[in-house]
């Protein structure tokens, strides 16, 4: 199955840019990410990771690496159910203590846990083809 990766980390954008097809945005919040996954599940895409994987609460960092299923098909409601459910835990985090306003080297920290997350992933979904 082919995938889309969409991400806000540059890691992630580098390492895999020449292997898959990369929606790559840098200015994208966590939150963007998440509601623009949604929006691609509401055009036929299915959720390949779960959007809230790790344990890095949303609230914490800025970046998220998600991959979605490249063919649209009708609207997977168990897709959908779970964008939607982690939208809504990414903006109870965000009410109840923003994101701090992190240093380069924090971002960086987190640049590559997500791409640490993606790699195992990517890495699992190779031997189920």
């Amino acid at each position: 199955m082919k995938k889309i990766i969409v991400t806000n980390n540059k890691y992630v954008y580098e390492k895999y840019k020449g292997n898959f097809e990369i929606m790559f945005d840098e200015s994208f919040a966590y939150l963007d990410v998440l509601e623009y996954v949604r929006d691609k599940v509401h055009e036929g895409h299915k959720l390949l990771t779960h959007p809230l994987s790790g344990s890095v609460k949303p609230n914490e960092t800025v970046y998220k690496t998600i991959i979605i299923s490249d063919k649209k098909g009708t609207l997977d409601f168990d897709s959908l159910k779970l964008i939607e459910e982690s939208i809504a835990t990414a903006k109870k985090f965000a009410a109840n203590k923003p994101t701090p306003d992190w240093p380069e080297s924090i971002l960086d920290d987190f640049r590559v846990i997500d791409l640490s997350l993606i790699e195992n992933v990517i890495d699992k979904l190779k031997h189920l083809e």
